[in-house]
């Protein structure tokens, strides 16, 4: 399944305008790993023809969202537009900064925080320490949630209809030997992260990478991101993870729980 599908069931409805989904496949066909593309890549990473590819790509060039040397084609900066609105609204991020960089000095590892989009995780904010991925991450990189600690913990604070309609429709690959992908084993995980209040991932999405998450909530009690620790399984234990780690990681999404309050 392409990563960048039409969601399932609305392509089938009369509301789903399917060249706003293909020009929108185009634009996410880019990444950090792939930041030039030839037509036939961005073809293949989007799904569709080359020849729509094409004429999306040249739409978007006109638009000035996309830049060409004739071979290869990229973003320009102006995409940041296309999410300035959303973000701009969204006090967030500038509320939880000064917490997760606390968090971040007091375990002296990357911190970020990320909100549920579909059935993937996308980071609003982040203070890393050091590269402990293979790929770079940064604001609005987005990861499966079924196999990292934040998406479990946002997967666990939706209604369980909901959760199993995320996992029902979404692949589950196993992206290392470690990748939980049965469904009864995750949704198995997903009550365990509702009980106890936070989620550890060892190894899931990425071999020695280590995790740990958990929810912050509103003044209603809803979940409006989630947090995490990461760390490198080289570096720190599971046991340091969970011991010294969480404690720190509960307090600081408390904390930032009760200035969410007065925004």
């Amino acid at each position: 399944m392409n990563a960048h599908s039409e969601p399932a069931g609305e392509a089938a409805s009369g509301d789903f305008v399917q060249s706003l989904a293909r020009g929108l496949a185009v634009i996410r066909a880019f990444d950090a790993e792939h930041p030039e593309l030839s037509l036939s890549d961005v073809s293949r990473r989007a799904g569709i023809p080359a020849a729509a590819a094409r004429r999306f790509l040249r739409t978007l060039e006109t638009l000035g969202y996309v830049r060409s040397d004739g071979r290869a084609f990229a973003l320009t900066p102006r995409v940041l537009e296309l999410g300035f609105s959303y973000l701009s609204a969204l006090s967030l991020p500038e509320v939880m900064q000064p917490h997760l960089e606390r968090l971040s000095r007091e375990t002296g590892e990357s911190v970020s925080a990320a909100v549920l989009a579909g059935s993937d995780i996308v980071y609003v904010a982040r203070v890393p320490t050091r590269r402990i991925m293979t790929v770079g991450i940064t604001i609005g990189t987005s990861f499966p949630a079924y196999a990292t600690s934040m998406g479990r913990v946002l997967l666990a604070a939706l209604p369980e209809s909901e959760a199993e309609a995320v996992l029902a429709h979404a692949p589950t690959p196993a992206l290392t030997q470690r990748t939980l992908t049965d469904p009864e084993r995750l949704r198995a995980e997903l009550q365990r992260v509702r009980e106890q209040g936070w989620a550890i991932v060892d190894g899931e999405l990425e071999v020695g990478l280590r995790s740990a998450a958990a929810p912050v909530r509103r003044r209603d009690g809803s979940v409006a991101a989630a947090v995490n620790v990461s760390t490198s399984a080289s570096r720190d234990s599971l046991a340091r993870l969970r011991e010294e780690h969480v404690p720190r990681l509960l307090e600081t999404t408390a904390a930032i729980a009760e200035d969410l309050r007065h925004v």
